[in-house]
């Protein structure tokens, strides 16, 4: 598996396994999107791959397709590897709302091993046995305690790595158990990079319209990369160039197209964007209409944030948002004409 950027993260980690002093237990922390789920894998492979058979480099995570480690772990069939994320509830066929305590213990036959079985046994294939928990954010109580326990009583020879968009959620006892690896956004030519490799038939002009709203997280970039991220960066530079008299019109077209019922995508790409879109128009004005921005740039990233928490009316959340954008057209004009 390839790795994109986070080189200090992968050294440290690299340096304790070589060095002997690995600790058990690390938290991958940082934005969502920015590639912590996929350092997490690089480095399981890593290690499972330098314990086992050997024949991988000291210098970085690439581990041969071709290795019997790699060919396991892409069947999804290597023993001394977990992933424990969030499982479809077998009735409904729709997502858990979290990770449950019955994937650590034993409550619920339908959800296969559980993780506590993992460790009633010794590594199969090598001296180490990797565990992947993404996200630790989305575990529930008693999910979150369990965890704990297997922190606080560590099986030998296991590595866990638990990925965390907002570690500040976490149990305090979670966070002091673990080795911190805090990740940054991608720079752009990364980003560019990322998404070259991942969205290869897309063309140019709109993987770069996806780097402008990933901000350095080439994840949520490959996620929007279905909602017309360049249709909706026109209709917004069409609405900062409108007049006052058709500014309104526009926002209200724009706001309905988002509401549909197949929209979703869309408009949570649009969630993302306006607030990109807004920081990028402010860092070209200077005085009182840079100020302005800044307004409407936090208004606009407090309505987007607490719009699906909140479950707001998404057709008036989109109008708002439109209309911010708008708003800063009309500064522009009143400005000009002062």
């Amino acid at each position: 598996m390839s790795l994109v950027g986070h080189t200090a993260q992968g050294e440290l980690f690299r340096d304790a396994v070589v060095s002997g002093r690995v600790h058990h237990a690390w938290l991958l922390a940082g934005p969502r999107g920015v590639g912590k789920a996929r350092f997490a894998h690089a480095a399981a492979a890593w290690l499972l791959a330098r314990a086992a058979h050997g024949g991988v480099d000291d210098g970085d995570f690439a581990v041969d397709a071709a290795h019997p480690t790699a060919r396991l772990l892409a069947a999804g069939s290597h023993l001394d590897f977990r992933t424990v994320a969030i499982l479809d509830n077998p009735k409904t066929g729709k997502p858990r709302p979290g990770i449950a305590v019955d994937q650590f213990v034993r409550t619920d036959t339908t959800i296969g091993e559980p993780l506590s079985s993992i460790f009633t046994r010794r590594p199969a294939l090598s001296d180490w046995r990797v565990i992947v928990v993404d996200a630790a954010d989305d575990l529930n109580r008693n999910a979150a305690n369990a965890f704990l326990k297997h922190l606080e009583e560590p099986p030998p020879n296991t590595v866990f790595l638990a990925v965390s968009h907002a570690p500040s959620r976490l149990l305090p006892t979670i966070r002091s158990r673990c080795r911190t690896l805090r990740f940054l956004p991608l720079g752009d030519d990364e980003v560019d990079t990322v998404l070259a490799a991942e969205l290869a038939d897309t063309p140019v002009a709109d993987r770069a319209a996806l780097r402008t709203v990933a901000e350095g997280r080439p994840g949520r970039a490959v996620q929007l990369a279905a909602a017309d991220v360049v249709g909706l960066q026109a209709a917004l530079d069409d609405l900062v160039r409108a007049t006052p008299a058709a500014a309104g019109a526009r926002a209200l077209t724009l706001a309905r197209s988002l509401a549909g019922k197949t929209a979703g995508p869309r408009f949570d790409a649009f969630l993302d964007l306006v607030p990109a879109f807004l920081a990028g128009q402010a860092r070209r004005l200077t005085g009182p209409r840079l100020a302005h921005a800044i307004r409407l740039w936090e208004e606009a990233t407090s309505l987007a944030t607490s719009s699906l928490p909140l479950s707001l009316d998404v057709q008036a959340t989109a109008f708002r948002l439109a209309e911010l954008v708008a708003e800063l057209s009309l500064s522009a004009q009143v400005h000009e004409i002062a």
